[in-house]
């Protein structure tokens, strides 16, 4: 694979003026960078960011909850001299203590504003490009959450404004009080359930798909081949789809994609990608990576051309319903799709 300085663009919805969102068609999740799987490394971290943008990446993710603001720190030291040109996006949402603990769900318009603060100063910038609300916050009315983030697009803070985890009569209400410019959701080939209500609702308000996760958080690349494979420290060991209970099953799906990686002379990450980006121009994936030999090899995904039969049978052994466990435990569960 060789290097491409202008990696190929995608749109999202548009924003106040009306004009689409264009960004890289892959982008980088920055979250387990800092947090939640084990082997943090700040400097290749960095090396692998700027890395990106050499290979021109411009569409960079991250949230506040994320390392209890470190990743946010972390990715604005990463583009400090580098600003121009890139797509920083980051959430509020998910409160946190300063130890780490996780104190529920806001989206009182003052917390809105107060997070949006103190997200520019972690990142260093003068204007968040796009700022979605991480979780709904159920005991607030939507309209007075994304009220709150319009009131910083006037206030020249943030550009675009995305939502989470949100059902689709979420995002219509939202949409009818500003623009929405991306919906950041869970997608892959083990995570279809967004195909029946939201992507729908998505496509008639003109609102770009961004899926986290599109790779099943490592699952889907066959790095795995039982539960015993994942380090210590690692949050996927709670996840139910990794349960010893429901990794064999899960496994032998992936043994699909393996087969025709083979065929293709490719890898099984850049298969999984490969199906993600072909469900749409308006999609685009964010696989997070600490790593550059991961990040080069994600974005030979964007060479992988998946024909109609290949297709087909991607989607028929991945069918909604296939994978067992859902994609989180319980608790957290409950928190999506309100």
């Amino acid at each position: 694979m060789t290097d491409k300085p202008n990696l190929e663009k995608r749109q999202l919805g548009s924003g106040p003026d009306g004009s689409p969102l264009a960004v890289s068609a892959i982008g980088l999740g920055c979250m387990g960078m800092s947090e939640f799987y084990a082997g943090r490394d700040d400097d290749e971290s960095i090396r692998t960011i700027h890395r990106a943008i050499e290979r021109g990446v411009d569409f960079f993710d991250t949230a506040d909850m994320y390392g209890v603001g470190a990743n946010e720190t972390l990715l604005g030291q990463a583009i400090a001299g580098k600003r121009d040109g890139l797509v920083i996006a980051t959430k509020f949402g998910n409160m946190r203590g300063a130890d780490g603990a996780f104190l529920g769900i806001s989206g009182k318009p003052d917390y809105v504003r107060a997070c949006a603060e103190a997200s520019l100063r972690r990142l260093n910038i003068d204007v968040i490009d796009l700022y979605y609300q991480h979780r709904v916050d159920p005991n607030v009315p939507i309209d007075d959450t994304v009220g709150a983030m319009a009131d910083l697009v006037k206030a020249g803070k943030v550009k675009h404004l995305g939502l989470s985890e949100a059902s689709a009569s979420t995002i219509k209400r939202a949409h009818a009080v500003h623009k929405i410019t991306a919906l950041q959701t869970e997608y892959s080939l083990w995570t279809r359930d967004i195909e029946t209500e939201i992507l729908p609702v998505l496509r008639e308000l003109g609102i770009g798909l961004v899926p986290y996760s599109p790779l099943g958080r490592g699952f889907l690349t066959g790095a795995f081949n039982s539960s015993a494979d994942l380090p210590d420290g690692d949050f996927r060991k709670a996840g139910p789809r990794f349960s010893a209970d429901n990794f064999a099953h899960n496994r032998a799906l992936v043994a699909t994609i393996e087969d025709m990686a083979t065929a293709k002379s490719c890898t099984a990450a850049q298969l999984a990608l490969s199906w993600v980006l072909a469900q749409g121009a308006d999609i685009v994936p964010i696989p997070g990576t600490k790593r550059q030999h991961y990040l080069d090899q994600n974005l030979g995904a964007l060479e992988v051309v998946l024909n109609p039969a290949e297709l087909d049978r991607l989607g028929a052994v991945f069918h909604p319903q296939a994978a067992l466990g859902t994609r989180y435990p319980a608790p957290a569960m409950a928190a999506l799709n309100r």
